[in-house]
């Protein structure tokens, strides 16, 4: 008996030592006492991993683990749901998606769980393999993954400029950084493997054949970084095409201008000179493309702002034929080789107003000390990210003898815009560059920066807000984009216009000194009103992203179809809410005498842009660039297109694949279809949120999202087919409709898709 009881005895406290460890876990099932003391449960330090690839691994592999499970007496354990089995792989804060099977019909398996997964990022990754609260034996484990072998289309230069200019006979350095198609850093053991399979092509304007450009390659071991030295022993102007085994780099196509030594000491003068008042004698050929029968002599300015093309009447008063912004989507076309050009010839072409062809043998100068004062301007790089650190670095420095210090303001929050405008009525620059401290009358919180966040996002709601009537939509649905309101009711003043720049320019002041201060701008503002903003003309292509409604009713059928029927005249005419006609306004002198043909209705379009999108809210957007410009100096807002405004002054946002995935229709059935529709979602699911942001302003004329998300885009986010094989994707913004065509792999499509919403929106070009 005593034996016996010495037995049970033991068996109850080996059961009481091993029960509490699975009891603490709810989700653990209970085992009976039989079951503790022949050893039939799970024990987690029993359960053996094993990883089925090599280390390290190569990034956008599937792979997959086989975790085994055991009982404490060593038999298989039959894994299930019930066992609380989590599997977890993170890099930092990212985690990883993960597919999971559990046993299976095989007897064999019932105690595997098999893991497959897709890294993306290279680095080390924890991969945590846990019953309830417990690591199984060897967990966490630490793996590595690699970059993938270098992608020509996200392999670029480390501060890309599209125009380069460097001297004859002299060498050149510019740095790559090799990137794979996941965008990771790719790194290398040796040099030789590095630079393998790249190559330079140079060629003259105008000229078929490549020029030897005396191109070497070389591989940093410790930056992971190529440098490009090259030498050009003739003056002029040349393209060039960096290739990585034989497809173009993301950045590889850009302009090289070649001085000799006289020219390099000009342009050097030009623009270190403090008083700028640099002109050159040239020939104007044409305007619009309609050539001149005899050249016309002019006269070109170039400034830090501008280029300025002037005539003399009488050969004494200047005439402004045409003005050029010294900015990125200002671009030049060379024209050499075809011998009808008594002297070196280029085009200058903003996009915007009619582009002008000129005749000078000053062109390299000219165009080389335009390209260094652009450089100067932007910080030496075109790419967003670099102008934006740029732009925040200049804003700091403007500013930076004005102190950040603490300034108390009383709010009243059911008089939100007229409590804010009267309390920083009296403020100079000084206090608008300090830190508001916010108090709303009547409430307790204290300001430790949240009331201060707070009040940014509820004041610009309340100025942006169309039902304010200080701006308004031209279609009514929460997915228009706001405009000045050139209606607005005759309490809102100027003065409003002026407040709203003031508070969009604190928001910029307190995101340039980043951290917590950062403030973005909640609004979703008509492209032709950021253009105004940044000083570029208005023209009639902004009416398919501001007013898409006109735009299919009006602007698109007179494109698209015969006018010399329908006795249209440069006027426009407005009517009121019942219908009744209240004025005809003329959009040129003597615009009701001039009739619409199909030679100038291009013409007639861009004059109605002018009235219904910038005369019509001229005063407006003067009295915002006013408040503005107080905190912003416009020559840093000029550095940037429409689209990357809005990024500065807006962010990307935050955008759910999810959503987007359960608020889109599809057009579209074919085998080949359904397959780039799920290139598609793998692509998107990859985007950085820059990425992202430039794919709505593609497909929706904005880079934000209506309050509640995709769910309230209007009409509903459409993907379809294109009827044609490899070309770029196209988009319709007034239908929120993206058209994919068909390719035969899936990195052609990534290549083309970025490439579709990227286009247009960097670079100073030479062709």
């Amino acid at each position: 008996m005593l034996v016996f009881s010495l037995f049970v005895a033991t068996l109850v406290a080996v059961a009481s030592m091993t029960q509490p460890v699975f009891h603490s876990d709810p989700s653990i099932v209970k085992r009976s006492l039989f079951e503790y003391v022949i050893g039939k449960y799970l024990v987690p330090q029993n359960c053996k991993v094993n990883f089925d690839w090599d280390e390290p691994q190569v990034v956008g592999n599937t792979v997959s683990f086989a975790a085994k499970f055991y009982q404490r007496n060593g038999r298989p354990y039959p894994i299930c749901n019930k066992d609380s089995l989590l599997v977890e792989i993170t890099q930092g804060s990212y985690k990883v998606a993960t597919a999971m099977e559990i046993g299976g019909t095989d007897p064999n398996l019932a105690n595997t769980a098999r893991v497959k997964f897709t890294v993306r990022r290279s680095g080390e990754y924890r991969i945590s393999v846990m019953v309830g609260n417990n690591h199984v034996k060897g967990s966490p484990f630490i793996k590595h993954f690699v970059s993938r072998p270098p992608d020509p289309s996200k392999t670029g230069f480390v501060n890309h400029c599209s125009t380069i200019v460097c001297a004859q006979s002299l060498f050149h350095h510019l740095l790559i950084e090799p990137r794979d198609d996941y965008n990771n850093l790719c790194t290398f053991a040796n040099i030789n493997e590095a630079v393998t399979g790249y190559n330079m092509i140079v060629t003259k304007a105008g000229e078929p054949e490549p020029t030897n450009s005396q191109a070497t390659f070389n591989y940093d071991l410790e930056t992971h970084r190529l440098t490009l030295q090259f030498c050009l022993t003739e003056e002029g102007c040349y393209r060039a095409s960096i290739t990585y085994r034989n497809e173009p780099l993301k950045t590889g196509d850009f302009n090289i201008i070649v001085l000799n030594a006289k020219e390099v000491d000009v342009v050097e003068k030009n623009v270190d000179k403090k008083s700028h008042n640099i002109w050159y004698e040239a020939k104007l050929l044409s305007v619009n493309e309609e050539k001149y029968s005899k050249a016309k002599k002019v006269y070109c300015y170039i400034s830090p702002k501008q280029l300025t093309i002037k005539e003399t009447i009488f050969k004494f008063f200047p005439k402004r034929l045409a003005t050029f912004r010294l900015c990125p989507s200002t671009k030049f076309q060379f024209c050499d080789g075809d011998n009808q050009y008594e002297e070196p010839a280029f085009v200058v072409d903003d996009g915007c107003q009619p582009k002008v062809e000129l005749m000078t043998p000053e062109r390299n100068v000219i165009a080389a000390t335009f390209t260094q004062f652009l450089l100067k301007n932007i910080g030496g790089s075109e790419t967003f990210k670099d102008k934006q650190e740029f732009f925040y670095h200049e804003v700091r420095n403007v500013h930076k003898k004005r102190y950040h210090d603490k300034l108390p303001i009383k709010i009243q929050r059911d008089k939100l815009l007229e409590s804010s405008s009267k309390a920083t009525k009296s403020f100079t620059t000084a206090d608008w560059c300090k830190s508001f401290e916010i108090t709303f009358i009547g409430e307790q919180g204290l300001d430790w920066g949240g009331l201060r966040r707070e009040w940014f996002e509820i004041v610009c709601s309340e100025i942006f807000d169309p039902e304010n009537q200080l701006f308004m939509r031209f279609k009514d649905d929460k997915q228009s984009l706001v405009h000045p309101n050139p209606k607005r009711p005759a309490h809102l003043k100027l003065k409003h216009y002026e407040f709203a720049g003031k508070i969009v320019g604190k928001c910029l002041y307190e995101s340039a000194l980043g951290g917590l201060y950062r403030q973005l701008v909640k609004a979703r503002f008509s492209r032709s009103f950021l253009a105004q903003l940044i000083g570029l003309r208005v023209h009639y292509k902004y009416f398919e992203q501001d007013d898409p409604d006109l735009y299919v009713s009006k602007i698109k059928y007179i494109i698209e179809n015969d006018v010399e029927e329908m006795e249209l005249t440069f006027t426009e005419e407005e009517y009121s809410d019942t219908g009744q006609l209240l004025k005809v306004e003329e959009l040129v002198t003597n615009g009701a005498r001039i009739s619409v043909t199909n030679q100038n209705k291009l013409q007639y379009l861009d004059a109605l842009a002018q009235y219904r999108l910038a005369s019509s809210v001229k005063f407006e957007v003067e009295a915002f660039l006013k408040g503005l410009s107080d905190l912003i100096p416009d020559s840093l807002l000029s550095i940037f297109d429409e689209n990357e405004l809005e990024l500065l002054m807006c962010g990307t946002g935050h955008y759910s694949i999810a959503d987007f995935k359960a608020n889109h229709t599809v057009s579209g059935s074919s085998y080949e279809f359904r397959k780039v529709l799920e290139w598609f979602w793998t692509a998107v699911s990859n985007f950085s949120e820059e990425e992202m942001a430039r794919l709505l302003q593609f497909t929706t004329g904005c880079s934000q999202l209506p309050p509640a998300g995709f769910a309230e885009l209007s009409p509903r986010y459409q993907i379809t087919a294109a009827p044609t094989f490899g070309n770029l994707p196209t988009a319709h913004t007034c239908f929120n409709q993206l058209c994919l065509p068909d390719y035969d792999t899936y990195e052609q499509f990534e290549k083309a898709l970025l490439l579709a919403v990227n286009e247009g929106t960097e670079g100073f070009g030479l062709v």
